[in-house]
């Protein structure tokens, strides 16, 4: 082969290799401006309107004042608080996305991974997550021992 050959089937080679890099094969040619990060959050975009029975396995912890459940296939967890009432926050640190857990007896939440607490309605109490949780609004009817979580 010749030189000319060999740097003229280089020069194809890179650009059949750049063209399949940039149109989808490989992402180094996409934006990050651009392009939005996709939501961690199962049902991203949709609005948060769920109901729980409380008699359901899955929920009947919730029927306990201190105890809270993580829920599926929502971005929520939700916890009854020592009095009675419920509230329901996003499930996710602030931080680094890992899921939270309800601590009844200082009634925060707290991230596992860093150490990160919020308040009953999702303010930050230390870091290291700066941004509040989001904060779902609960109605329980009593008389079925039917909670709505809601946007």
């Amino acid at each position: 082969m010749k030189r000319s050959e060999f740097i003229r089937s280089l020069g194809l080679s890179s650009g059949a290799l750049m063209a399949f890099y940039c149109m989808g094969g490989l992402t180094a040619c996409s934006s990050e401006k651009g392009d939005p990060a996709p939501d961690k959050a199962p049902g991203a975009g949709a609005k948060v309107d769920v109901s729980l029975d409380l008699n359901s396995a899955d929920y009947s912890k919730l029927k306990t004042n201190g105890e809270f459940v993580v829920l599926k296939d929502q971005p929520v967890i939700v916890a009854r608080k020592n009095d009675g009432t419920f509230v329901a926050l996003a499930k996710e640190c602030t931080h680094q996305g890992t899921t939270i857990s309800y601590q009844a007896a200082n009634d925060r939440f707290n991230c596992p991974a860093h150490g990160s607490n919020f308040s009953a309605t999702g303010g930050v109490l230390n870091g290291p997550a700066t941004a509040p949780l989001k904060q779902f609004k609960t109605e329980f009817n009593s008389s079925t021992n039917i909670l709505r979580v809601y946007e």
